[in-house]
């Protein structure tokens, strides 16, 4: 691993700890041409099924996606980043364990959108006014007026 400071090629483990769900080890390392220390994350690469876009092209799920649209949701409300991170841990799953080689992104873009409301409803209805890209305020209103229904 090379250090992120110096760019020495071999830097030392010091400590390993496996991460709170099992899923991944963190390791402390030290390079011993700086001595300045940092973290990495080790974790198991898994097959997760390629993405079919809207316009019908292909390409590989992309975590960071998931995490950034659902951080843009989640601004400035009650939800952590452990949260959204372990909320993409567990769609990350869903999307394997469907055993599917390709997956569309409409897929994805309501399973996000279950997860945040079952979450938070504000960062819901910010989510899904982008996903769902409505064309006036009727429709945005609509959409307003099922969550009030559903979440009495």
């Amino acid at each position: 691993m090379n250090c992120p400071f110096c760019r020495y090629s071999d830097t030392k483990v010091v400590d390993s700890r496996l991460g709170k769900e099992g899923n991944n080890v963190r390791r402390r390392r030290e390079c011993p041409s700086c001595e300045r220390r940092f973290t990495t994350y080790e974790r198991v690469e898994e097959i997760l099924p390629w993405v079919i876009k809207k316009d019908g092209r292909r390409e590989a799920f992309d975590r960071s996606k998931v995490i950034s649209g659902m951080q843009r949701a989640c601004e400035k409300r009650p939800v952590s980043v452990e949260e959204i991170e372990a909320l993409v841990d567990q769609l990350e799953r869903r999307f394997q364990e469907c055993g599917d080689k390709e997956i569309s992104a409409s897929w994805i873009g309501e399973a996000v959108m279950d997860t945040l409301h079952d979450v938070d409803e504000v960062a819901y209805v910010r989510f899904a006014s982008v996903y769902r890209q409505f064309k006036d305020i009727n429709e945005f209103m609509s959409e307003l007026n099922d969550l009030l229904k559903n979440s009495h």
